[in-house]
């Protein structure tokens, strides 16, 4: 009888595979994710918010000092390196099987690996914008910042005058989706899109508890629903193939036997 990798091995190879992937596909480079007790949740004494307070809109705005300390320590992982999971799903794009990865994470970690048709659903903590004029930055720009709250250094143009109005000065942003911000219509509409033509969908990584992320599972109509989550999700009971291992590992194997 063929063990859980052999049956993933096998669904590999009809392609069709759009994969959904959450946190857990980046712990394994070292990432921690929200929900477990090693977690960014475990930080909530230190800063004196919880996560989902210190990553709002509202938090951004009010108290931006504070906002982009608990950034940069805990949402950046500048030498992370893309991990087995990463790796496989790239091997399986080039191999024309996978279709399109869609991510709640903001990493970049997919793109890294190889990876082309990346859905970021939460947008990407590798790109940066400035609120005021939308010129854009890198990470490292925000990361290297003198300021507390990174400033922009682009100008405004010229006024009626003629005169020079000098340097834009205001705020540079993640371009990542925070708390009581809505998600890109785009992004959502191509997600959608992808989910609902593929054959397989493989879920990773995912407690399947963030919405409105989660819900776009529901578009999936194809034929196997295969689940890789150390923790039993919502959609368990629907799955095809579930498999309670690492994802990095077990994608990795069942890459290896094609």
């Amino acid at each position: 009888m063929p063990n859980q990798t052999e049956i993933l091995a096998e669904i590999l190879r009809g392609g069709g595979i759009v994969f959904f992937g959450g946190a857990g596909v980046s712990t394994e480079s070292g990432i921690p994710d929200f929900r477990s007790e090693t977690g960014l949740y475990s930080a909530r004494e230190v800063y004196g918010y919880p996560p989902e307070e210190l990553l709002s809109h509202t938090f951004f705005k009010q108290r931006a000092e504070l906002f982009f300390r608990y950034y940069r320590e805990n949402l950046v992982a500048l030498s992370a390196k893309p991990n087995r999971a990463h790796l496989a799903l790239a091997q399986l794009e080039s191999r024309g099987l996978l279709d399109a990865v869609v991510t709640q994470n903001i990493d970049g970690l997919h793109q890294a690996a190889g990876s082309r048709t990346v859905y970021e659903l939460h947008g990407s903590n590798l790109r940066q914008y400035c609120e005021r004029c939308g010129k854009k930055f890198t990470l490292e720009y925000v990361m290297r910042s003198p300021d507390a709250v990174p400033k922009c250094d682009g100008h405004i143009g010229k006024g009626a005058s003629g005169r020079d109005n000098g340097k834009c000065g205001g705020t540079v942003r993640p371009d990542v989706v925070l708390y009581e911000e809505g998600l890109d219509d785009e992004t959502v509409s191509n997600a959608v899109r992808a989910i609902s033509r593929a054959r397989t969908l493989i879920v990773g990584g995912t407690s399947l508890a963030v919405y409105p992320a989660a819900g776009l599972l529901r578009y999936f109509k194809g034929g196997k629903l295969v689940l890789i989550n150390k923790s039993a999700t919502s959609y368990d009971d629907k799955a095809d193939l579930l498999i309670r291992e690492p994802i990095g590992e077990t994608l990795g194997a069942a890459a290896e036997l094609l």
